[in-house]
């Protein structure tokens, strides 16, 4: 009898590193976008999250035509699962920077089983969120694909 292939971890991965991982397809961060090509692990995504990051796509340093932000969200998107953020949530950590405290509604809502960021104010929450919180590095080194 086959035994069943893993349950890849399901993740919350942070804006910046989706980001880097998708526009610089050759750099440090270009295992992170084949692990969820692969299947290798399933990101979450909500509306604030999905939201942000094509705002950020349209930043003019990028300069990306609309038809490459399409196709980079294409090769991220699909292979997200979303979540929605119900209006009640049990008591969060509370992370300095708002703007990043969807991460942590994404994470409790969807029950990631990690968070993957290279933000400081995201990352001195993780004894706070029982170690989930994790760097890119870190998840990669776990995955075997760092």
């Amino acid at each position: 009898m086959r035994k069943a292939p893993p349950t890849p971890p399901v993740v919350v991965l942070d804006t910046n590193l989706v980001l880097s991982a998708l526009v610089f397809a050759s750099g440090r961060l270009a295992p992170l976008r084949s692990s969820w090509q692969n299947g290798r692990c399933l990101p979450l995504a909500s509306q604030a999250t999905a939201a942000e990051l094509m705002r950020v796509l349209c930043y003019p340093k990028f300069q990306l035509s609309a038809a490459d932000r399409e196709e980079l969200l294409a090769d991220y998107l699909p292979h997200c699962r979303s979540v929605r953020i119900p209006a009640r949530l049990p008591k969060l950590p509370q992370c300095r920077d708002p703007h990043d405290q969807m991460f942590i509604a994404l994470a409790t809502a969807g029950k990631a089983d990690f968070l993957v960021t290279d933000d400081n104010d995201l990352l001195v929450l993780a004894p706070e969120f029982g170690g989930r919180i994790v760097t890119a590095e870190a998840f990669l080194a776990g995955l075997g694909a760092g």
